[in-house]
């Protein structure tokens, strides 16, 4: 059963990259039969920061344009820009924080229950099928000459890095305990500037993976937004990971709702805003 269970991870990451060529493959145009997915580009990539195409020289100025973008983020602010998605998401990790104490004795008593969900979701299992899906996105792009196929996978990988930045930057500050490292019977509160030294293992908020499976689910359901189902597979395959690190007792739910928002809004508003 457990060799069963470890399939189906695969399984769907694969059947995500199949829909997103699929999606690609029908607008080829006769036009252009070395570039499937070209077409479905506008005549100016511009137009739309959901279609515009990147190169790998062009990559780096673009993360530092995202970054400059994301550390003055307050300057918005201040001007009274985003103050409403800013509280909604602030104002909901500040309720979950409240609540995990009492949530995380629930997860753990029926950690049990879910153990084949679990062995799916493991910690290095899903940062590899995050990693694969821009991965074989690329591959693919090169093998069929689709160049707005290759620019997914780098735009894709682009968000992930994003968010990977933010994520351990927030990491370093909080030093939150993960849920496993508070022995059985052992509060739950108290956990913030208590964790690890070192914002990779030991530090809990927000969580990692959470931000990271949802930049990437967001920008390839963005990138191929006309096909429903990518939307409801990445989104599905995202929130099913990011389910299974509460379970898992890897964190909190607050750290993984944090990390869901960070990853969607950095990718939404930031690496597919205007450049």
């Amino acid at each position: 059963m457990i060799w069963r269970a470890r399939l189906l991870a695969p399984v769907v990451c694969i059947g995500l990259c199949f829909l997103a060529a699929v999606a690609g493959a029908q607008d080829t145009s006769p036009a252009l039969p070395d570039s499937p997915s070209h077409t479905a580009a506008s005549a100016d990539p511009n137009d739309s920061p959901t279609q515009r195409e990147v190169t790998w020289r062009s990559l780096p100025g673009d993360f530092l344009h995202d970054q400059k973008g994301i550390w003055t983020f307050p300057g918005q602010l201040a001007k009274g820009h985003h103050w409403a998605p800013t509280l909604a998401i602030t104002g909901i990790t500040a309720g979950l924080i409240f609540s995990d104490p009492h949530a995380m004795p629930y997860f753990r008593h029926h950690e049990r229950n879910l153990d084949d969900i679990n062995d799916v979701f493991d910690a290095p299992i899903t940062s590899g099928e995050v990693i694969a899906v821009p991965a074989s996105l690329m591959v693919a792009g090169y093998l069929r000459h689709d160049s707005y196929q290759v620019s997914t996978a780098l735009l894709a990988g682009e968000a992930y890095a994003d968010s990977a930045v933010v994520d351990l930057a927030i990491k370093a500050v909080t030093r939150r305990k993960r849920p496993s490292d508070v022995p059985p019977g052992g509060s739950f509160d108290d956990t913030f500037f208590n964790g690890g030294k070192s914002p990779f293992k030991g530090s809990s908020f927000p969580s990692g993976h959470a931000a990271g499976v949802f930049s990437v689910a967001t920008f390839i359901a963005s990138r191929y937004h006309h096909n429903r189902w990518v939307s409801w597979v990445a989104y599905g395959f995202a929130t099913a990971i990011r389910f299974s690190r509460v379970t898992t007792s890897a964190h909190f739910p607050s750290d993984v709702f944090l990390g869901a928002a960070l990853g969607y809004t950095i990718t939404r508003y930031e690496v597919l805003g205007p450049k």
